[in-house]
């Protein structure tokens, strides 16, 4: 039962799962009321700028919470976000240096979210900051922010992360429906936030469970994954690669943390003389334009050592957990090679 909690837990959280699609719609509700806001009664820059800005991030957050259909779609991203990008997708915030991107986090939650309604409480410093079109979130919402950043701070559980950026969307979209129709901050109807809620909550069941129905089998491009795992696994067994306990990464990712390159020239690599587009050999991504995974779970007393490289197939998405391969994935074994001391 404990393992069956973790799995599912595991599938609700990950990469187009529940949480990062109701995040998704969260951020897009938002958006779209902060736009509407600005524009019902006509643009007016001095007064709506800052409800515009608004709305203009949290539609950017909202497609890059999913890579901007890069996993719906299966396109390949441009080369700088292959190599620059951890996860190897078309998004920006990625690309930032990982303290920067903490830093700005911080800013956004501590400052937008209390420091701005606190400041917006003496009355010369509130009404000169309203004169320049700035609308602060109502101040009951900041112990929603503060928890938020405390949870960004200090993680407490395991994928903390995702939760967050869900609270964060949630404190978004909660001003925005406050100021919907008045542009002023103020209680609103009960109804209205349940009934965006349960669009959120509706919304992302709806696009996970799609998500995970998607097929793109394309032409060949199964027997591909196989011959191209296959390869994977020679270039582990013959031990021009070498694993390493506990990792989880993504196989371009892995290469370049473990200094593993000699996958760039193994027998993987040399698919490309047989037809593997060269920029897939260079990445290692899969037919779909994902990534290769590596797992590598470790031995204990109880279970032997499983080492495995995977690829998400033809839905584009992640359908196994951390103990067996699920759905369409796509999954090779690998047995002997050695480890990374």
């Amino acid at each position: 039962m404990q393992t069956l909690d973790q799995n599912l837990y595991y599938l609700v959280v990950q990469e187009d799962g529940y949480v990062e699609w109701a995040t998704f719609w969260a951020f897009l509700l938002a958006g779209a009321v902060y736009w509407y806001r600005a524009l019902r009664l006509g643009f007016e820059f001095s007064n709506d700028w800052f409800l515009l800005s608004l709305a203009v991030f949290c539609l950017f957050v909202a497609l890059e919470e999913i890579s901007w259909g890069q996993r719906i779609v299966g396109y390949r991203p441009p080369e700088y976000f292959l190599e620059s990008n951890f996860q190897q997708e078309l998004n920006v915030h990625n690309v930032m240096d990982s303290d920067l991107r903490q830093l700005a986090l911080r800013l956004i939650i501590f400052g937008y979210g209390a420091a701005l309604p606190a400041i917006m409480l003496v009355p010369k410093v509130g009404d000169a900051l309203r004169g320049l079109g700035i609308m602060p979130p109502p101040a009951r919402i900041m112990p929603a922010f503060l928890v938020t950043g405390v949870g960004q701070a200090t993680y407490p559980f395991k994928f903390t992360g995702e939760w967050i950026e869900l609270m964060l969307g949630l404190c978004f979209l909660f001003p925005a429906l406050a100021i919907a129709r008045t542009g002023a901050p103020q209680t609103r109807p009960a109804g209205r936030v349940l009934l965006a809620f349960a669009v959120i909550v509706a919304g992302g069941a709806a696009s996970a469970t799609a998500t995970r129905l998607q097929r793109d089998h394309g032409q060949g491009y199964a027997r591909a994954v196989q011959a191209e795992l296959e390869a994977l696994r020679t270039d582990f067994i013959s031990g021009l690669v070498h694993s390493r306990c506990g990792v989880h990464k993504r196989l371009f990712s892995f290469a370049e943390k473990y200094g593993q390159t000699d996958l760039y020239s193994g027998e993987f690599a040399r698919l490309a003389e047989r037809g593997l587009p060269e920029q897939r050999a260079a990445y290692l991504l899969d037919p779909w334009n994902n990534a290769y995974w590596l797992r590598d779970i470790c031995a204990t007393g109880e279970r032997e050592r499983l080492t495995y490289v995977y690829s998400f197939g033809p839905n584009r998405r992640r359908d196994s957990t951390k103990w067996e391969i699920g759905g369409d994935d796509i999954a090779i074994f690998i047995r002997g090679g050695t480890e990374i001391e």
